[in-house]
């Protein structure tokens, strides 16, 4: 912020130099704006140019690149305008040598005067400003930027953490829950002993069951449930019943 600021100032202060540069004397006690653009690249002539053709246009349009460039915080645009405003005052003093024989410096203002120094300044102090200021930068591209994902040989740096060290997640994925069953193992059960060799996998032992009623507490009962039952004898032939 500070660095677009210092060479806002710079450029604007270059740029209202090089506008006012033109209506100095700048050789032999001729104005700048006298001077055509079209002279530049065919030779100095006397005659003297309106506003519209002169030295001052190329000013006028450095100026404004200058304000966009200062707006937008363009540094291309503001570097532009520096070498717009250096360039056409080089070509001029390319120029008035030729015409002149040499370019000289007298003290009675029969040489270079003070416009010419006044637009070499102000194209300095644009090329300056260019230098100075940070430009603009995307604010999408400095928040909204992804994290790139690390490597195989980094695994445990995602996902990125504010605390420092590795993060202690190694993946994205939930981690599993523990089973809720507490009772045994079905897998730890013994065989059951009611299936033998001969049985299949698929068949299902019969409960076990005593082959007689268990005995109750009673002794008395206990005796009469070990005597054995004897059948009733049916009649005989002749329908007379056994004694």
């Amino acid at each position: 912020m500070i660095r677009n600021v210092l060479g806002s100032v710079l450029a604007l202060a270059g740029a209202a130099a090089a506008v006012l540069s033109p209506f100095r004397d700048w050789y032999d006690g001729r104005l700048g704006r006298h001077y055509r653009i079209e002279e530049l690249f065919t030779g100095i002539t006397a005659g003297r140019s309106g506003p519209l053709d002169s030295i001052l246009l190329a000013f006028l349009l450095a100026a404004l690149l200058t304000v966009v460039g200062v707006v937008l915080r363009s540094r291309l645009l503001v570097a532009t305008a520096g070498v717009v405003v250096l360039g056409f005052t080089v070509l001029w003093m390319v120029r008035q040598g030729q015409a002149a024989g040499s370019l000289t410096v007298a003290g009675d203002g029969s040489g270079l005067r003070w416009g010419v120094a006044e637009a070499a300044a102000g194209g300095v102090l644009l090329l300056m400003g260019a230098a100075v200021m940070s430009g603009r930068r995307s604010a999408r591209g400095t928040r909204d930027r992804p994290y790139a994902a690390p490597g195989s040989e980094n695994p445990d740096t995602w996902p990125p953490t504010q605390e420092p060290g590795p993060s202690v997640q190694t993946s994205t994925l939930p981690e599993p829950e523990p089973e809720l069953y507490t009772g045994p193992d079905p897998a730890a059960r013994p065989p059951d002993a009611a299936s033998g060799p001969g049985r299949g996998s698929g068949s299902v032992a019969a409960p076990h069951s005593a082959p007689h009623p268990a005995a109750g507490s009673n002794p008395d009962d206990q005796e009469t449930a070990q005597l054995p039952v004897v059948p009733d004898e049916g009649p005989d032939a002749d329908g007379r019943p056994h004694r």
